[in-house]
């Protein structure tokens, strides 16, 4: 895989491709406009894309009907100088639908486990908890493990 990424000069704009897609990013005022995302969004939004897309796979292949799904991150960051850096994750999968609370759980912790390789490089630096919702009642919580 190669990236690059560039800097626009009319604003503080960055732009990585790999050559067929694009993705834009900006960082806040005085240096940017806030028009985009930040590099250390970018990394939660891939966390977050990462499993969830690991999860739809698995209720798929399970034929479980889902009508949501949807993964909030709350990030924790470090305080009291520079760089700031995340410390800790909180992922919380949210499911609506006629779905087994079993293969559920089971795809979530698959995923937190096995098969989501944003999870695995990021659980090295600091530790990634997850939550389950099915139709608004926690059915299940852990810990990302590789």
């Amino acid at each position: 895989m190669k990236l690059t990424t560039h800097w626009t000069q009319e604003k503080f704009h960055l732009l990585s491709t790999d050559g067929r897609h694009e993705v834009r990013m900006d960082t806040r005022p005085p240096l940017g406009d806030d028009s985009d995302m930040t590099p250390k969004q970018l990394v939660v939004a891939g966390l977050a894309g990462c499993t969830l897309m690991d999860v739809v796979a698995l209720m798929r292949k399970h034929h479980q009907p889902v009508e949501l799904l949807e993964v909030d991150a709350e990030v924790e960051k470090s305080t009291g100088g520079y760089p700031e850096v995340f410390t800790a994750v909180l992922l919380t999968f949210r499911l609506k639908g006629n779905l087994d609370p079993a293969r559920v759980l089971e795809a979530v912790e698959a995923s937190q486990t096995k098969y989501c390789g944003v999870s695995a490089m990021l659980s090295k630096a600091f530790p990634i908890r997850y939550r389950v919702e099915l139709n608004a009642e926690r059915i299940g919580e852990g810990e990302a493990r590789f």
